[in-house]
């Protein structure tokens, strides 16, 4: 079994993955996507594969890339349509919410005025988010209008894809943590919980330190669901736990860090997600 990894920066997860893969007994070819260029009339790719997984941390190369190897005709996890509704927040949002997936109360503005006005409707304090983004970075909580207002104009003259666009999100008030649980294939096998006691934002990469969970029915028959809505094959889905309503989906990683659950957990993902990549490639 030949498998390629796409990648742009060599984190602890394309390591373990190439390390793994080697144990397991297949051939590991690894794409750094800075160096992958492919003519619209030549398509080809010198190491053939069986099997692509995406790891670029930026989004657009995520995207560009998995698209690019779907056109030669090979399997990717994720492919791009399912990058498109999981990084971009609006399209996982509105999507999950379509279909009955709880989700924390969310508008989309196109102009400051309106921002403002509907944001008062939802009541302060909201949180104001990048259409798309990572680890906790660019995420603000407004207590009222003055500190909302300077997040938007902030955003206005920043260089966000979409800074003429709003997402703007009800403040829930959940415990100081969150969920992480990781779908691969059809199943659960782990997550943590993300705690945060100094920072009402959850994200490790902020400071929070990542503990075990054990995964209910019911976060798990969530997760399932999630994942049949959003397609792929190796999300990590945030969640967060409401004292009145329950679970509320948040957000929808396509290219899932796993560091901190391999090592609170002491469960393999790398292991996990190939030999199952490896079934389904098979099928």
């Amino acid at each position: 079994m030949k498998i390629g990894i796409l990648y742009d920066m060599p984190r602890w997860e394309e390591k373990n993955l190439i390390e793994e893969g080697k144990k397991l007994g297949y051939q590991v070819t690894t794409i750094y996507s800075k160096d992958f260029v492919l003519f619209s009339n030549e398509f080809n790719i010198e190491n053939d594969v069986n099997l692509f997984i995406q790891r670029n941390i930026s989004h657009n190369r995520a995207l560009i890339t998995s698209f690019l190897v779907e056109q030669l005709g090979y399997p990717v996890i994720n492919d791009h349509m399912t990058l498109i509704r999981c990084e971009n927040k609006i399209f996982t949002t509105y999507i999950l919410a379509k279909h009955n997936i709880p989700t924390p109360k969310t508008f989309i503005a196109f102009d400051k005025t309106n921002a403002m006005e509907y944001s008062k409707k939802l009541g302060y304090p909201v949180v104001i988010k990048p259409v798309e983004g990572s680890w906790g970075r660019m995420v603000a909580k407004a207590d009222n209008l003055d500190v909302l207002y300077s997040y938007l104009e902030y955003q206005e003259f920043s260089t966000q894809k979409y800074k003429d666009i709003y997402y703007i999100q009800e403040f829930v008030n959940k415990p100081n943590r969150d969920i992480r649980i990781f779908v691969i294939g059809d199943e659960t096998p782990v997550g943590i919980y993300r705690v945060n006691e100094n920072n009402w934002r959850t994200n490790t990469a902020l400071g929070a330190k990542a503990y075990p969970l054990k995964i209910d029915e019911e976060l798990k028959e969530l997760a399932l669901k999630v994942k049949d809505i959003i397609g792929g094959f190796f999300l990590g889905i945030d969640i967060f736990e409401d004292k009145d309503r329950g679970y509320l989906v948040d957000e929808v990683n396509g290219v899932p860090e796993y560091k901190n659950t391999v090592r609170v957990n002491n469960f393999n993902i790398s292991k996990f997600l190939l030999e199952k990549a490896v079934e389904w490639v098979k099928k």
